[in-house]
């Protein structure tokens, strides 16, 4: 039964209004010296706070979206749900809702039998979640089908039929909101839209960046940073055999693959290097034995063998992950770079999950985190030039380790030069940073 503050006494709103300033004051007492006592204060007045106006500038800006793109692909997408949905139910050879987890158990697992072990949940009904049903994938087409159609039933409500709705009237275009204290990594994060997980790795998730498009008679330009992450990690570990990879300009997997299968770099095959691909980017996540044999979809032995071979090749890294893990158990954190801390409470828990999931942590959070001060920090780079330069090409989007900018004909040549210099500089590091771009009358076109 609240009034709004337009309807309040003036003399309430007064109260209010001191108050709220007040506290705000009082606060701001017992945080100040928090700041030098937790050693962030440059994290907070060099990073932090200047890019709250560059991000409330991108949110402004905005970014234009074809509609009728979307509205056809929806249409699309109805089809190919529909299809689906005709042959799951002519796989299972009964009439039952799809979208029904309670249902799906049953016919799964009771009446075809498709895992004798199927694991029940807490409520009495089978188990359908999307982690259960990978692990099933391949054992009967009728698990492929209902992953693809839960997938572009996702699709088609998150992005699809939503986007269309964000538009906003008076603009014309989408504007996103960016949160910088959500993500414990110190990832930026978005919402109305959520930006950050439209799926790139499908063809349908292509198609839904096919649908953002420049300002008429303007280009949109995407700047990615190349293997951020693995660069960081070269970085931060300091190990000798990875960071001469980077430096030499070679491909981190065929060097990783070389390496490990003891082949010079010109015999390594397709399959050797998507091997060492997966240790290289699973190692970052804290990879196992077993979470890689399945990945590889080989046998344990294999992936064990793979990711010792992979230790002996960089030992600077195995260091660092047991540095990483001993340290945040000693003090309760791990940092990236910048000296962003990532509390992980539960790294000496007694429950070898929890704790596990928290040793991973220790491992991945000082590389992602130390990946989104790298993106910040060029971003504020980035912004003070298109003001200081007084360019009409704005910075629109931020995604993951990828800047998107709305670029004026004119200014092509400036903005990639800009974008490249700022982000593959924005901290001095040995290792050097690459970024790749492109334009395009598309998202997709630009990635």
């Amino acid at each position: 039964n609240q009034k709004t503050i337009r309807e309040a006494e003036k003399s309430e709103v007064v109260k209010y209004a001191a108050e709220d300033a007040d506290i705000t004051w009082q606060l701001m007492k017992v945080f100040n010296p928090l700041l030098d006592q937790k050693e962030v204060r440059i994290l907070f007045e060099e990073i932090e706070m200047p890019l709250v106006v560059v991000l409330s500038t991108m949110e402004n800006n905005g970014v234009s979206l074809n509609s009728e793109t979307l509205k056809e692909y929806s249409i699309e997408l109805e089809l190919e749900i529909e299809r689906l949905e005709k042959s799951i139910i002519e796989q299972a050879g009964e009439e039952f809702n799809v979208s029904s987890p309670k249902q799906l158990g049953v016919v799964l697992f009771e009446n075809m039998k498709i895992d004798e072990k199927a694991k029940k949940t807490k409520t009495g009904q089978y188990s359908t979640s999307e982690e259960t049903l990978q692990k099933l994938a391949g054992k009967h087409a009728i698990i492929d089908d209902i992953l693809e159609f839960r997938q572009l039933k996702k699709l088609k409500s998150t992005y699809v039929d939503a986007l269309p709705e964000l538009v906003n009237e008076k603009s014309g275009k989408i504007h996103t909101t960016y949160s910088q204290a959500v993500a414990a990594t110190g990832r930026l994060s978005s919402v109305n839209p959520n930006l950050q997980n439209i799926p790139i790795k499908t063809n349908n998730g292509k198609k839904v960046r096919e649908a953002f498009i420049p300002s008429e008679g303007n280009e949109l330009y995407a700047a990615d940073y190349s293997q951020v992450e693995l660069r960081l990690m070269a970085e931060i570990s300091g190990d000798p055999n990875m960071v001469e990879a980077f430096q030499n300009g070679h491909d981190i997997h065929t060097a990783t693959a070389a390496k490990v299968f003891d082949v010079p770099m010109e015999k390594v095959d397709r399959e050797m290097r998507g091997k060492a691909k997966m240790v290289n980017f699973g190692i970052i996540y804290g990879i196992s034995a077993f979470g890689l044999s399945q990945r590889l979809n080989v046998k344990r032995k294999e992936a064990k063998a793979l990711i010792d071979g992979y230790f002996e090749t960089y030992p600077g890294i195995k260091k660092f992950m047991d540095d990483a893990v001993d340290g945040a158990k000693e003090t309760g954190y791990v940092q990236t770079i910048l000296k962003r801390k990532r509390f992980l409470k539960d790294i000496n828990s007694k429950n070898a999950v929890v704790r596990g999931y928290a040793e991973r942590n220790a491992i991945n959070a000082p590389i992602q985190g130390s990946a989104a001060d790298i993106i910040k920090v060029a971003m504020i780079n980035i912004h003070k030039e298109i003001t200081s330069q007084k360019l009409q090409s704005k910075m629109i989007l931020q995604v993951h380790d990828e800047l998107v900018f709305d670029v004026v004909p004119s200014e092509k040549e400036t903005i990639a030069k800009l974008a490249r210099e700022k982000m593959e500089n924005a901290v001095k590091t040995n290792v050097p940073l690459k970024v790749e771009g492109a334009f395009g009358a598309t998202w997709l076109e630009a990635h």
